[in-house]
Order: structure tokens, then sequence, then C-alpha cells
């Protein structure tokens, strides 16, 4: 499988594949409103409009599988993201991150770089992976792991 022929689905409905995003680099994370983690909005969306004109996406999937901490629905989570955050990097469809439902991109991201110890489990919201311009996933990072603190990382992968 190929990162690039994924099919995903726009938080307003729209399908699309991730083919639009080849020759970028992406960070790809599972969001959710209700969490501890959610701050992290302000800087995923530092990191997009600072590197977003160099070819740099972020990539927001909505999950609802841990806490109930996603519990709305595409319009209760686009206007959250809006007002709330002024989030303006892509965001899709809600979807499962970890069992049998589990959205086939997050397959692919665990299959390609599990988590500490070796799990491929998503252990909770805000895990992101860094993904090369080539589709390969460089990275993977834990949800405590702040945005700013991946910049010397996006910055590596977009001079590559």
């Amino acid at each position: 499988m190929e990162l690039f022929n994924i099919e995903a689905q726009r938080l307003d409905g729209t399908p699309t594949t991730l083919e639009a995003f080849r020759g970028k680099v992406l960070l790809i994370v599972n969001v959710a409103s209700k969490c501890g983690f959610t701050p992290q909005y302000t800087g995923l969306e530092a990191l997009y409009r600072d590197y977003h004109a160099r070819g740099f996406e972020v990539l927001g999937f909505p999950c609802n599988q841990f806490a109930n901490q996603e519990p709305g629905n595409a319009e209760d989570i686009a206007s959250f993201c809006s007002t709330t955050y002024d989030v303006s990097f892509p965001m899709f469809a809600k979807v499962d991150v970890n069992g049998d439902k589990a959205h086939p991109l997050f397959q692919y991201l665990k299959n390609e770089k599990s988590g500490l110890l070796g799990t491929g489990a998503i252990k909770w919201n805000f895990t992101k992976f860094l993904v090369g311009k080539d589709g390969k996933v460089l990275k993977r990072y834990a949800p405590t792991d702040k945005p700013e603190k991946l910049r010397g990382d996006i910055e590596a992968a977009l001079a590559a």
C-alpha cells in the first residue's frame, strides 16, 4: 500500500485521496476537542502557518476512541476548531485509529512506525506522524510531544 493512494473524507464530507499531498512534508495527527492535549491545536496551527509555503501540511483526523473526547459531529468539530483555535490546516472526518475499524491511513502509519516498546496501537489523542515528501513515515511522536519541539525534524524533512 502507498500512502498517497489511501482514501480519506474531508470534514465537509468530500471524498479525496492523499495524492493531493504528494511531494509535501506531512504531520498527520489524531485530534480531539475535549482532550488535555487539545491546546496543541495552537502549536499545530503555528507550524502550519510557518512552514506551509515551503510545502508542509498538517492533517487533522478527529478521533473519539479515547474517553469520548471527540463526541461532536463534523459541524461541531469544524466550529470548535475555527472559533477556538483558528485552525486553517486540512481537517478530515472523524476516524478510528485502533481496532478492527481503524482507518486505513492509521493502519498504514502504525505499521510503518510502531510506538514505544514496539507497540503498534495509538495510546491517546494527539499522536503525531511526520511523513516525508516521498510518503515514507519518518517519525512518530507521543501525545505529550509538543508541536513546537518538532520544528527541527520538520525543517530537516523540508530540506531533504
